[in-house]
């Protein structure tokens, strides 16, 4: 497990071509080539791998422990950096991923710079391990579980007072209990982490997200 949040926290700081890239770099290729780790999972942010790691959990997973590094990229235009020094042209370590809809671009072009496939739609990229949430993964996990057990969820989090009242702002109003609901959810720093946690908690686990069950399952 250390060895995996170890490489994650390397990753990043390489990725990332700061003052301590070059001794990032140094830990990372120390690791690559270590037993220990497996594959580097390359999600958009914070809430990816809080969702990802909370459903293997429920299917009785540790991914840590299994050697598998779920890496926040900070944002999809990072995805080709990290599939540079990760990937086969790069340490040469099993990868795989996770974008919104919106960001499925800069990924197929990412894989396909990689050398990991030419002119790559979103089926040619899922048997790679890379899957796309229609429209980002809290609409996923919103439309999973139902408008009104969502709504459980927020109480359950003490939330559903902020959320009357965010539903009456002026440029809510119009808008449906799903999107009101989507937008609630990144109108606080941490509170996407929160609910991809509580979301996936909620759901049955047959009624898990494709993008994210086929992500767990190629893992």
């Amino acid at each position: 497990m250390d060895t995996t949040r170890r490489f994650r926290a390397a990753a990043v700081e390489w990725a990332a071509d700061g003052a301590g890239a070059p001794a990032a770099a140094a830990t990372a290729r120390e690791l690559a080539t270590g037993p220990a780790l497996r594959t580097a999972v390359l999600v958009e942010g914070v809430s990816d791998q809080v969702a990802l790691d909370t459903l293997a959990a429920r299917h009785g997973r540790a991914l840590d422990a299994e050697g598998i590094a779920v890496i926040p990229l900070g944002g999809a235009t990072n995805i080709g950096r990290f599939l540079n020094l990760l990937g086969p042209q790069g340490l040469g370590i099993a990868v795989a991923g996770l974008c919104d809809v919106g960001e499925e671009g800069h990924f197929s072009r990412a894989l396909e710079r990689a050398g990991l496939g030419h002119d790559l739609t979103r089926a040619d990229m899922e048997p790679l391990g890379f899957h796309v949430c229609v429209a980002d993964l809290e609409e996923e996990l919103i439309r999973a579980l139902g408008a009104d057990s969502v709504q459980q969820v927020i109480e359950a989090q003490g939330d559903l007072r902020a959320f009357h009242i965010f539903q009456k702002q002026p440029a809510q109003r119009e808008r449906s209990v799903e999107r009101q609901l989507r937008r609630f959810m990144g109108t606080i720093s941490g509170r996407k982490s929160q609910y991809a946690r509580s979301l996936v908690d909620a759901l049955d686990l047959a009624q898990v997200p494709r993008p994210l069950d086929r992500l767990l399952a190629h893992l």
